[in-house]
């Protein structure tokens, strides 16, 4: 058979990846249009005087998806910076984190790496309140740590370079690594600062809770603004739509592709089948009407001319049906007329 007869290998593995990463970019499109969908749906709510009696009207007293903005209120301890003076919080995070460059083997290349050796975080109970000169409510901040936006300010960072004697730089020459230093942060949520929380507003015992909401919905403590919230969300939704109507297109010009190969080669069988069975009713017609001496020699005729005798066997495809002019007037690449399969050599056919 013809090489090409169907979609090889290497178009399968393409439109295979490119149908896999397709699926997967639209399973990140959905969920991050779902979560701009919900922070669209939630509820905005003033922490004012009247916040308990709007919670009381509430179902089962509570909002399930509620988006309250206060400044941060220590409820009996706060957390002192471990570098800078007079900076209390109420989240503390000290990251230590490793710095080094690493000899890649394949692009002889060196390339930056880190790797967090440590980090510690510290919490304690807090509360949102109305700003300051505002009258209101305090509302309890439960689980700050499962927030997928946590408002940590970096109040103190510095970088130790690590210092090498000429034994060591040849040793990390050797080994393919350079360490350059260690860098120290700490990251902190201070007293006084402004969030914004996004998740579920419960009212239980006369004291008002912020919690993880609860039906897959995202839990925010963000030091943006809501509106900003939105927009970044929003923003990164249309990006992944983006790549999935990229990929998308991409894999339905894969597809085409490959069922236009098909087609072609599916019409190219149909031709030649034609042609083949052209070519029997000829011959079977040049038979019936040639007297019995010469049928002998018609069934030698070369199926180009019908004049000469066949004197060419092609190969790799068998067929003996040309003889030495036809086949030298074939254009390039030659082919056989019978199966159209490319002509590798051709052997001398002698009749004794």
């Amino acid at each position: 058979m013809e090489n090409g007869g169907g979609p090889s290998l290497g178009q399968f593995l393409l439109l295979g990846t490119s149908s896999v990463v397709t699926a997967c970019l639209y399973s990140v499109y959905r969920h991050k249009a779902q979560v701009a969908q919900d922070l669209k749906g939630a509820k905005r709510i003033n922490l004012g005087k009247d916040l308990k009696s709007v919670l009381c009207e509430a179902p089962g007293k509570c909002v399930p998806y509620a988006v309250i903005e206060g400044a941060v209120r220590s409820v009996k301890e706060t957390l002192n910076s471990q570098f800078v003076e007079n900076c209390k919080g109420v989240i503390q995070r000290l990251t230590v984190q490793e710095h080094k460059m690493v000899w890649n083997r394949t692009t002889h290349l060196w390339n930056d790496y880190s790797k967090i050796i440590h980090q510690r975080t510290n919490t304690v109970p807090f509360d949102l309140v109305p700003h300051q000169g505002a009258r209101g409510v305090a509302v309890r901040v439960l689980k700050p740590l499962d927030s997928v936006d946590l408002g940590l300010e970096t109040v103190y960072e510095k970088f130790h370079p690590s210092i090498q004697s000429l034994a060591d730089t040849i040793g990390h020459y050797i080994s393919g690594e350079r360490p350059k230093g260690v860098q120290e942060t700490e990251e902190m949520l201070r007293v006084g600062a402004t969030l914004t929380g996004v998740g579920e507003l419960v009212l239980d015992n006369n004291s008002i809770r912020l919690q993880p909401p609860k039906q897959g919905m995202q839990y925010y403590l963000s030091s943006q603004d809501f509106d900003s919230l939105l927009q970044k969300q929003e923003w990164s939704a249309r990006l992944w739509k983006v790549l999935t109507l990229a990929f998308g297109f991409a894999t339905c010009v894969a597809l085409f592709f490959i069922l236009r190969k098909q087609y072609l080669q599916w019409q190219e069988r149909l031709r030649l089948k034609q042609m083949e069975k052209e070519f029997r009713e000829h011959e079977a017609q040049l038979l019936s009407q040639a007297r019995p001496e010469d049928r002998e020699s018609l069934k030698s005729t070369c199926v180009v001319c019908l004049s000469n005798f066949k004197s060419c066997v092609f190969l790799e495809c068998g067929h003996v049906c040309a003889c030495t002019s036809c086949y030298q007037a074939l254009p390039e690449p030659k082919k056989c007329p019978i199966c159209r399969q490319a002509i590798s050599r051709v052997i001398p056919l002698y009749n004794s």
